[in-house]
């Protein structure tokens, strides 16, 4: 099982998304989830949940709900491990109710729990922290300490509040001391009236999101006050090609110049998945940050997955040692439960620095 194991360890896809049917259900006994088309592959959400418009179609592939279905995904993909999370659908962004962000939210962890126990051996699970509200870090907390969670997912935007504001700084440190491992996903769009045709809230925003919520990150001084163990979704978005330009704003504007270091410096302490859909595309984010920041990641079984992310990398002229990295080696040295895993099924030991 598991098509990179000539590099000697599990397949591991940091960037999966689970929708157990208990959370709809639960969602839908309060009027937040219509169910009406589940059995069509579509499920809607209500905007105060999901962030979107009223009305707007969610894929639900059975995979996101019937473990069986999604074991054998895994298997046919030759994925060994995948790390799960809950999409930013039910991550109520957007809502500024905090008790009501936090409800939602520990609902999605109670349940993504639950699933992952199902095949624990080939699932982990990665919470929901309901960054902008107060209250985040304790939830942060509960998902690594109670649940038993290898690691944790923030939006880029909650609470009606930036990454970089003051009420995020509980869960950068918590994040921090304890080197949890933490996907950032984008969960809202900018100026969503502009994207709302042709899919461009998640082609174009979803990208854009990301290199927004890592920029204010460092003009914020998250950056230079924490140390978490951050890996972008979608490979950083367009956050490398803006490299450059955030670089000259850094120099020339007073108003950026508010980072310690160049934005380029920061670009190398992230990480990023491969869920970017091009070889060339993936070779130059190797290039720029080195294939030890770099980690599978395929965003399934939405359609908009990676699909052939993992075969693609096969066949790029990255050396055995950088591809074995990218499998899972990095994955096992960020991640305790995928070194765990590693470990019992290589016999080694694959601790090092982050």
């Amino acid at each position: 099982m598991g098509a990179a194991h000539a590099y000697g360890r599990p397949v591991v896809d940091i960037h999966t998304h689970a929708l157990p049917l208990p959370l709809l259900q639960d969602l839908a006994a309060d009027g937040l989830a219509d169910l009406s088309r589940v059995a069509d592959g579509a499920l809607h959400l209500h905007p105060s949940v999901s962030g979107l418009a009223q009305g707007a179609r969610i894929p639900l592939p059975p995979e996101q709900y019937d473990l069986t279905r999604r074991l054998e995904a895994m298997d046919q993909a030759g994925t060994d491990v995948e790390a799960v999370s809950a999409p930013p659908f039910v991550f109520a962004s957007m809502a500024t109710d905090p008790e009501f962000v936090l409800d939602v939210t520990r609902r999605a962890n109670n349940a993504l729990a639950e699933f992952v126990a199902g095949a624990p051996d080939r699932l982990i699970a990665l919470g929901t922290v309901p960054i902008g509200v107060e209250g985040a870090v304790e939830e942060a907390e509960r998902c690594v300490a109670a649940l038993g969670m290898a690691g944790v997912t923030i939006g880029t935007y909650g609470g009606g509040r930036e990454l970089d504001d003051p009420v995020n700084e509980p869960v950068w440190t918590f994040l921090s001391e304890r080197q949890v491992f933490c996907f950032v996903h984008p969960s809202r769009t900018s100026s969503p009236e502009r994207l709302r045709e042709y899919h461009l809230a998640q082609l174009l925003g979803y990208p854009a999101e990301t290199a927004l919520a890592a920029a204010r990150l460092i003009f914020g001084g998250v950056l230079d006050r924490h140390r978490p163990v951050l890996c972008l979704a979608h490979g950083g978005g367009c956050l490398a090609g803006l490299v450059p330009r955030l670089t000259i704003g850094w120099q020339r504007k007073p108003e950026a110049a508010t980072a310690a270091s160049s934005p380029g410096d920061y670009l190398r302490r992230l990480h990023y998945d491969t869920t970017v859909f091009s070889g060339d595309t993936l070779e130059r984010l190797v290039a720029e940050v080195g294939a030890e920041r770099v980690l599978l990641g395929t965003d399934k079984p939405f359609d908009l997955a990676d699909v052939d992310g993992a075969a693609m990398l096969t066949k790029l002229p990255f050396t055995d040692a950088e591809k074995d990295a990218i499998f899972g080696g990095n994955a096992a040295r960020l991640i305790t439960a995928v070194a765990e895993r590693t470990r019992a099924s290589v016999g080694g030991d694959t601790r090092g620095t982050r």
